[in-house]
């Protein structure tokens, strides 16, 4: 018979008879056998008969022995599955794994995995850009020494242009990760990786361009030929990287050579500038030359036309004259001896005057004074 707190072993739920005699017949333990008796619940009584409720469902009729065991694991499997729970913050991606293996990638906020051992979650920040360095070393850098401001790179930084010189070229890498599962697991170490691909990807694109392009005017599309090309790389190896910038930070010649390559600089501009000065001279004297010749040429035709004009006028008056000839022969012949003598006479400086020629009489000599003058100077 189970144990019954207020000595005896009544009929009802609560331990208490089940007529009228006792502390009553309701199950409040109260005359009148309801809640609306004249007095309160006992809350003592109440929480007794409670108590003696739970022994009775728990196996062995109490709390000791298998009934607290199996209230323990209860319990210890409820926290442990609450560790399942967890938090990706607004920077990071969860990469959640089962067994070792990744099975999913979660986005930022509550999300629910199998307690551990079974799952686990890496939670990688994916909005920091990361910087890597292609051919230098800062004072940053832990691997060089604090006092160094900054250190040249040789095997990184030296590489062959596309006419086939020298420089050393520094860039600057930007970086993020765009998925967090292939950042942890398709690739081994990320940042090898990063580098690697950065420096094969940042040659290729300078031996597509002569050294001049590299050094002046095409900088930044020799540093964006690589960043596609680096993309490229990084997507054909799965590696779940987003490549922000690459940035060139300098293109020299070898400290070795550099003197020379001055040198040769300087000479390239010299002979720029002469090449210039020969083309402003030609691109002066050439076509004053053609307009000088275009003019002779197109003096040429207007005296080839005068002369043909003119011949073909003398040869018109000709005709025209050995016509009236044929009909009026000694007419004509004296017109034509006096027009030609008329021509003759007009260039003479001297006048030959019949005496018995009708008006001479009226003729007044004169002195020749510019023929006396020369004939004093001399």
């Amino acid at each position: 018979m189970a144990w019954n707190p207020r000595g005896g072993d009544g009929g009802g739920p609560w331990g208490s008879g089940g007529g009228s005699g006792g502390d009553g017949g309701g199950p409040w333990g109260r005359p009148g056998g309801g809640p609306g008796g004249g007095q309160g619940p006992d809350i003592d009584e109440f929480i007794r008969r409670g108590q003696e409720m739970l022994r009775r469902a728990m196996p062995g009729g109490g709390f000791g022995g298998r009934g607290v065991a199996t209230l323990a694991v209860l319990a210890a499997l409820a926290a442990w599955a609450a560790t399942g729970i967890y938090k990706v913050s607004p920077d990071e991606q969860g990469v959640v794994l089962r067994f070792g293996k990744w099975i999913d990638t979660t986005e930022p906020g509550l999300h629910y995995r199998l307690p551990y051992p079974i799952d686990s979650v890496l939670l990688p920040k994916v909005t920091k850009v990361n910087q890597l360095q292609i051919g230098y070393r800062s004072a940053g850098d832990p691997r060089i020494e604090r006092t160094a401001i900054s250190r040249n790179v040789p095997e990184e930084s030296r590489m062959l242009t596309g006419d086939e010189n020298i420089v050393e070229a520094d860039a600057a890498v930007f970086w993020r990760i765009k998925d967090a599962g292939k950042f942890l697991f398709s690739v081994r170490d990320p940042e090898i990786t990063v580098r690697l691909a950065a420096e094969s990807s940042l040659r290729e694109a300078i031996a597509r361009n002569p050294i001049q392009a590299a050094l002046s005017d095409k900088r930044e599309l020799i540093a964006l030929q690589a960043q596609q090309e680096l993309q490229r790389l990084l997507d054909s190896f799965d590696a779940g990287i987003e490549i922000q910038q690459v940035q060139l930070q300098k293109v020299d010649p070898p400290a070795a050579v550099i003197d020379a390559f001055n040198d040769v600089q300087r000479a390239r501009a010299d002979q720029e500038r002469a090449r210039n000065e020969a083309e402003a001279y030609r691109n002066d004297i050439i076509p004053r030359a053609r307009g000088e010749a275009e003019r002779l040429v197109q003096e040429a035709q207007a005296y080839r036309e005068q002369v043909v004009n003119l011949a073909q006028g003398d040869a018109k008056r000709f005709l025209a004259v050995l016509g009236a000839y044929k009909q009026a022969e000694d007419v004509t012949a004296r017109r034509l001896y006096i027009e030609t003598m008329e021509e003759v006479v007009k260039k003479s400086t001297r006048i030959v005057i019949d005496p018995a020629a009708r008006g001479a009489q009226g003729v007044v000599p004169y002195l020749p004074l510019p023929e006396l003058k020369k004939g004093g100077a001399k």
